[in-house]
């Protein structure tokens, strides 16, 4: 374990699950200097991702591969009330940081999610962000590429972050109800890449089937070699 406290006024941990995460952890991590401590979950990345983390100060651990189980492993080391669960891949736009404290001051018993956006500048990515936009909206169901912040007594009481190797996030926001959900009003980034290697629609496609598939209750280990 290594790192050092960041320099902050948010009583916030941030937990980043990482698997070869070399190319965009700094990315990541840079506009979360504001955060009290930020802590690294690797799960066994070959790339030198948590000799970077560490460069990066951040507080590195190594877990066996599994989004679920390296958020809870990350979740267990953190000292601060609040947890800021954010994908490797993922980087919070201007403006986050309000959006935080505001929700820490005014919405403590619940928890909240950032906008999604893509970095990319095609028109299927603004589609795409319109679909997410109306899926928070209308069936309250963010994913974990929008980020989640939540305060640690709301996650323990809905039973934590369970370790599953994929769907983890949906599986929390459902455990969470959308009447403990509120937006925060702030975007995170993400990286379109899956979509501009698969196709669009075909990736788009694949997630709607194991979003699909896992309210049938197929396995999480099934899903997660579909969603490859």
């Amino acid at each position: 374990m290594g790192g050092q406290e960041q320099k902050s006024n948010l009583p916030v941990s941030a937990i980043i699950p990482t698997l070869n995460a070399a190319a965009c952890i700094a990315r990541t991590t840079g506009p979360l200097q504001s955060v009290a401590e930020i802590i690294v979950s690797d799960g066994g990345s070959t790339d030198g991702t948590r000799k970077i983390s560490h460069e990066l100060g951040c507080r590195v651990i190594e877990m066996q591969r599994g989004r679920g189980q390296q958020f809870a492993a990350g979740i267990a080391m953190a000292h601060y009330p609040w947890l800021l669960l954010i994908h490797a891949d993922t980087m919070l736009q201007a403006g986050w940081d309000r959006a935080v404290q505001h929700h820490i001051t005014n919405h403590s018993s619940k928890a909240g999610w950032f906008r999604f956006e893509l970095d990319s500048p095609e028109r299927s990515a603004r589609r795409l962000e319109q679909f997410v936009a109306w899926r928070c909206r209308v069936l309250g169901l963010p994913y974990g590429d929008q980020g989640l912040l939540i305060h640690r007594d709301l996650l323990n009481a809905v039973g934590g972050v369970r370790p599953l190797p994929l769907m983890e996030d949906v599986d929390l926001i459902r455990r969470l109800g959308r009447r403990r959900l509120v937006p925060l009003d702030a975007a995170a980034l993400t990286s379109a890449a899956r979509w501009e290697r698969d196709g669009w629609l075909a990736r788009s496609a694949r997630n709607l089937l194991c979003l699909t598939l896992w309210f049938a209750g197929v396995p999480p280990s099934v899903i997660a070699r579909i969603y490859g």
